[in-house]
């Protein structure tokens, strides 16, 4: 954005011109004071309001503008501290400007009354001042302090939006629209001699209000229940409905104004009345100082870490676990996004935990980019490549790469189940899930778990009530509570906390160096064996390696996880081994090469058992047969009340033909309690064992910024320099315009260098002549220029060359020689000759 497009009716905080013979006094506006400022001041302003930069201003009345428009201010105040935010909510109902002195009242209490409080506050002003000085929310000297315009109006009371100090309109404002008749008769009733004018008459009721000593004394003779009337109003809300005929002590403090109407069923208290019944406070509590965060339980660092490592290691596994789950049939994509509710319930008793958790760790699995839809027609959600790179890792790297995608993540597990504003409810890996919040809220909670003692816990309502005091604003702390509530509970049982304190990789973690070197030695290495037991169960005791594991997945059923897992070998877990290609004597010898124990009997008899009746049926398509050199068994089948949905009928004394698919021919028969084998069409067994199904290749889901970045050192300086020099050309003094010649040619036809600030405007034949002339002399211009995007603003060139429709000069503005197109110069001037 060019300074050209503010060149008409502007906020006056951002276009008061400043005097060059006032040099030195007060500032007389928002730009003034932050052209006043040195580039650390205004490199503060653009680190705490990143959003000024979206596009760089032009100049430093640019930057004033943009600082007070309604959403760069309302994102400010969203970002205040309790404290910073009453001081601001204070400036609000003081006058205007407001001397420090008042607004110190305001916040702690007049020193001459009872109700000073002697909390912090007077020791903090300053700081919360110097913040919303620092943000540009608050501008002007001690005695002159100024809120920005529209942070008055977003803080201002009203009748529909109270204030949070619970003060309602002054005197001035509650009698806007009474007749003078009127407050003249609250005028007498008050004691005051009746005035001229209805200015007057407002005038001696504020003075009379604002009057300890008088207002005292007429609120001594107020009856006992009036007293009563406004101690149920003083603190807010100021308003309360009053009958047609009120009662006495309501008429009482009405007829002196003590209670003045704000619509006709509907009285308020004016805020001078207020204040002098809460001896000048604004706030009912003001809080200077952040409530701190103790340790509510301290635990041994060494015992920290070691359940934080656990709880890593399930992660590992649980991961994993529901991965693989995934890479042969995943669930279906909703044609809205994301899985459905069955396929979370499924998901989530195959992981044996609960569904909130299981949406945890499938939102952790895509976050890490681990898992992602397919693509295809049938859109299904599936393992991206990036998983069988991440099961080769260590295990300490591996949960690594997921501590570090939760971090950052935005996307928010905790929503799931929820209704969005349309009344759709969230789902899991569905759109709209996403926080921008969330990871600036982990992060905060897991710096102030760093605070703490090494193994020290907090109590859950001491950090939720710190996080409220850094964003108090309603809506941002109800949200930022959720987020923390979810941040403690992940953390947990991710393994980056263990006990509810921070683990040493955890720390590492929030510092952003690798944790990795810190968890391996407390990860358990992984084993080569198992234990057999008679009871046809294995038992891992340990994480096994990825080869026995991958084996023993396809061998056996997992029972039950833990310390040691504990796996269980069935008919049907044995014949899925067989299916995948092993044989008996495979499997065997398998068997008896990793474990430590011998190879029980009863196991060795279930796999000689299934595999002596494994493929002495087969399974093939015709539409579908069953052939089988017993035709006895043929028979039994055929007998098998079961069988009848499967359409069988005998073509020959071994071969039954099926109406039914293979597929479900292999299930029927299976569920009949046979083990039946596929063949091919050259009749030779087939692994039945579908191959891993991977995604195209995916990237991680991209976190939503919670608006612009903070920039860094290299943009900071740049934007700096270009509102420097934009506003050294936006305020450079230029040469009075001639009477005569070329100046006389430019007055007639209404051209003009402009009032600073302005854009000059010349004819298209004085501003060649102007330019060949300094292109000659080597002076320097001052110009406004139009780019191609339509936007304007002020240079300051000295041109060196003038041919062919441009003009190319050295620009003291961007400090580079540059081009110019002639005929978008919007006009030129001639500067003083100290100007450059």
């Amino acid at each position: 954005m060019g300074t050209g497009r503010l060149t008409g009716r502007r906020d006056q905080e951002a276009t008061t011109v400043p005097d060059p013979s006032t040099a030195g006094s007060a500032p007389r506006s928002l730009a003034e004071e932050l052209r006043a400022r040195d580039d650390e001041g205004l490199a503060a302003l653009l680190r705490a309001r990143p959003d000024l930069l979206s596009p760089v201003p032009g100049d430093v009345t640019q930057l004033a503008t943009r600082a007070g428009t309604r959403a760069s201010v309302a994102r400010a105040l969203d970002r205040l501290d309790r404290f910073a935010l009453q001081t601001a909510e204070a400036l609000v109902v003081a006058p205007e400007p407001c001397p420090y002195r008042v607004l110190e009242t305001l916040l702690s209490g007049d020193t001459g009354t009872t109700s000073v409080r002697d909390n912090g506050a007077r020791a903090e002003l300053p700081r919360a001042l110097a913040t919303l000085r620092d943000q540009a929310l608050v501008w002007g000297d001690d005695e002159r302090l100024r809120l920005v315009r529209t942070a008055r109006e977003l803080l201002a009371p009203s009748a529909s939006r109270p204030s949070p100090t619970g003060l309602g309109p002054t005197v001035a404002e509650a009698t806007a629209g009474m007749s003078p008749t009127r407050i003249q008769e609250i005028v007498a009733a008050a004691g005051l001699t009746p005035t001229h004018d209805p200015v007057s008459a407002v005038t001696a009721l504020t003075a009379l209000f604002t009057d300890p000593v008088r207002m005292s004394a007429l609120l001594d003779e107020a009856p006992a229940e009036a007293h009563q009337v406004l101690g149920r109003l003083v603190w807010g809300p100021p308003y309360g409905e009053v009958t047609p005929n009120p009662t006495p002590p309501v008429r009482w403090l009405r007829d002196r104004g003590l209670l003045l109407p704000a619509s006709a069923r509907t009285v308020l208290l004016p805020r001078e009345v207020a204040l002098h019944l809460r001896g000048g406070l604004a706030h009912r509590a003001t809080e200077p100082l952040a409530p701190p965060v103790p340790a509510h339980r301290e635990h041994r660092p060494q015992l920290v870490d070691a359940n934080a490592a656990g709880q890593a290691l399930t992660s590992l596994s649980t991961v994993e676990e529901l991965v693989k789950s995934w890479e042969y049939t995943g669930p279906p994509v909703l044609r809205a996004g994301g899985l459905s509710v069955r396929d979370l319930k499924r998901t989530a008793a195959a992981l044996d935990t609960n569904e909130p958790s299981a949406a945890f760790w499938i939102e952790l699995a895509y976050a890490a980019g681990l898992l992602a839809s397919d693509g295809e027609a049938d859109e299904r959600y599936a393992p991206t490549p990036a998983f069988d790179g991440w099961c080769e890792l260590p295990p300490a790297e591996r949960w690594t790469v997921l501590a570090t995608a939760w971090l950052a993540a935005t996307r928010t597990a905790g929503l799931v189940g929820e209704q969005d504003t349309k009344g759709r409810t969230l789902s899991v890996l569905g759109p709209d899930l996403d926080r921008s919040a969330a990871p600036e809220v982990r992060r905060r909670v897991l710096h102030l778990l760093a605070g703490l003692p090494e193994g020290g816990a907090p109590d859950t309502a001491a950090l939720q009530a710190r996080l409220a005091w850094e964003r108090p604003v309603r809506g941002t702390s109800e949200l930022r509570a959720r987020l923390a509530h979810w941040a403690l509970t992940e953390a947990e049982v991710l393994g980056v906390t263990g006990r509810g304190a921070l683990a040493a990789h955890g720390r590492v973690l929030l510092a952003g160096g690798d944790p990795a070197p810190l968890l391996a030695p407390l990860l358990p290495e992984p084993v080569d064996h198992v234990l057999l037991q008679a009871d046809l169960t294995a038992v891992a005791p340990g994480p096994l390696r990825r080869a026995l594991a991958d084996v023993l997945a396809v061998l056996a059923d997992v029972e039950s996880k833990g310390g040691a897992t504990v796996y269980r070998f069935t008919p049907g877990s044995v014949r899925r081994a067989l299916d995948a290609g092993h044989t008996a004597v495979d499997l065997q010898a398998f068997l008896t090469e990793h474990s430590r124990t011998p190879v029980p009997q009863p196991l060795s008899y279930l796999i000689d058992d299934v595999a002596r009746r494994h493929g002495h049926l087969r399974v093939g398509a015709a539409s579908s047969y069953v052939r089988c050199d017993d035709d006895g068994m043929l028979n039994e089948i055929l007998a098998d009340k079961r069988s009848t949905g499967l359409g069988l009928r005998r073509l020959a004394p071994t071969v039954l033909a099926a109406q039914a698919e293979p597929a479900a021919l292999l299930d029927g028969l299976r569920g009949m309690g046979y083990a039946p084998a596929a063949e091919s069409r050259t009749g030779d067994v087939l692994v039945s064992r579908a191959d891993a199904h991977r995604t195209p290749p995916r990237s991680a889901p991209v976190p939503v910024p919670d608006g612009p970045p903070v920039p860094d050192a290299t943009l900071l300086g740049a934007a700096l320099r270009a509102i420097r020099a934009g506003d050294a050309a936006a305020t450079a003094v230029r040469k009075e315009p001639a009477s005569s010649g070329a100046s006389g040619a430019s007055g007639a036809s209404g051209t003009s260098a402009g009032a600073p600030g302005a854009l000059p405007r010349t004819s298209a034949a004085e501003t060649l002549a102007t330019v060949q002339a300094a292109a000659m002399t080597g002076s320097a211009v001052w110009i406004g220029y139009v780019n191609a995007d339509g936007a304007a603003s002020q240079r300051v060139i000295a041109p060196v060359r003038v041919e062919g429709g441009f003009v190319t000069g050295y620009d003291h503005t961007a400090d580079e020689v540059r081009t110019y197109a002639l005929h978008r110069i919007t006009g030129v001037a001639e500067l003083e000759e100290d100007q450059v």
